[in-house]
């Protein structure tokens, strides 16, 4: 038998909760129009249901959704051809969202024509927003054009060292970014392609962090602490002088397997959120920091030296990115920026340059052999030792 167009309606419904079939029908001209076929009773069918056929054709003949398609069909049972609908041929998203005839699908689609199809929000956010409604489900819409225009006028490192609720001029306030915050870095991400997201909003965009910060601490050295490895917040660290003399700053966690046994404790996954290391608590130690080779790594390199002149480097220079970016160097997709931060030796220097040069101008610091790892770092405790005789 043929399908009533309640039976389309719900299909029609079903067929917006699939992410990739609802992007396509939203963003691309290609897609339509979109025919669905309505069916028809075979002669026996037709013969004994001759009533139910003809309230099913008047159904179809009520639509004013779109275009119904009828066709001639002749049947034994009928001295003349019948008219039979054929398909459905819907020919926008309007017409998809009405004949539904769901109101959630209906109210979802009035939100998108706010923010994909008034010219409100740039395009380059368009297909997150459609794909991923949680985004934007329970807000006010003004306020994620908002945060799309917001969105629009931050950079990486905007915030300069600020709080997020201190970027003045902007035009948004504190409770506005903090309930805007997960939207406005997957807006980033589509600018950024995913930077935001790799590092988390604030180090994105160098903004201080409020709340406490957990670092992993772990002592390459049997009995320079009680524990094998712990997190500590970074006001803790801040407060509590470590018992070893030497310390290592590593970027990221994920390079915890390549420490070799060394007489100093390591702190592991701090980012941008380098401050703790302006406290008292580290005067008087020796300091080594390691990150990966790029312009943000680079950058926390050079926020670490503002606040501790002396600080050391590590596996971070133009002769280590040469002997192992074959294969493991990426490229960079939002560079810190143009500008080379304070901080860097004049040989740094150049070597962020090189690197903004560079088109894969990423290695990551877990793509460094253990070996190179070992031998850099037992390195620099004979180098401290040798001059500290």
């Amino acid at each position: 038998m043929m399908k009533l167009p309640a039976d389309l309606a719900e299909k029609l419904s079903r067929q917006w909760q699939q992410t990739e079939l609802r992007l396509e029908r939203l963003l691309s001209e290609a897609a339509w129009p979109v025919e669905l076929m309505i069916g028809k009773p075979s002669g026996e069918q037709f013969a004994r249901h001759t009533a139910e056929v003809r309230q099913q054709v008047q159904a179809w003949q009520a639509v004013t959704i779109g275009e119904v398609i009828f066709t001639a069909v002749k049947y034994r049972a009928a001295a003349d051809a019948v008219e039979l609908p054929l398909c459905w041929r819907l020919h926008t998203p309007t017409e998809w969202v009405a004949a539904t005839e769901n109101e959630q699908v209906q109210q979802e689609f009035r939100i998108l024509e706010q923010l994909v199809f008034s010219g409100r929000v740039r395009q380059v956010y368009h297909a997150a927003l459609i794909r991923e409604r949680s985004l934007w489900r329970n807000k006010p819409v003004e306020d994620v054009i908002t945060t799309a225009s917001l969105a629009d006028s931050l950079s990486p490192g905007a915030a300069q060292g600020r709080p997020l609720r201190l970027m003045a001029g902007f035009g948004v306030d504190t409770k506005f970014m903090e309930r805007n915050a997960k939207l406005l870095q997957r807006l980033l991400d589509e600018r950024y392609n995913g930077t935001a997201s790799e590092q988390g909003l604030h180090a994105f965009l160098d903004a201080a962090v409020e709340s406490d910060h957990w670092l992993l601490v772990k002592p390459l050295a049997s009995g320079l602490l009680p524990f094998q490895r712990l997190r500590l917040s970074t006001r803790e660290l801040a407060d509590t002088p470590l018992p070893c003399r030497r310390i290592l700053v590593i970027e990221n966690e994920r390079c915890e397997h390549l420490l070799p046994e060394l007489d100093a404790i390591a702190i592991l996954g701090a980012g941008l959120d380098l401050g703790w290391l302006a406290s008292p608590v580290f005067d008087g130690k020796q300091i080594l920091y390691w990150g990966d080779m790029d312009s943000w790594g680079l950058t926390m390199l050079a926020r670490a030296r503002q606040l501790r002149p002396a600080i050391d480097s590590v596996l971070m220079d133009q002769a280590t990115f040469e002997a192992f970016h074959v294969g493991a160097a990426v490229v960079e997709p939002a560079p810190a920026g143009e500008q080379i931060p304070n901080g860097l030796t004049t040989a740094e220097q150049q070597f962020y340059l090189y690197l903004l040069n560079s088109p894969k101008g990423r290695l990551e610091q877990e793509f460094v052999p253990a070996s190179r790892v070992a031998d850099a770092l037992n390195n620099w405790i004979k180098h401290q030792l040798t001059n500290n005789r």
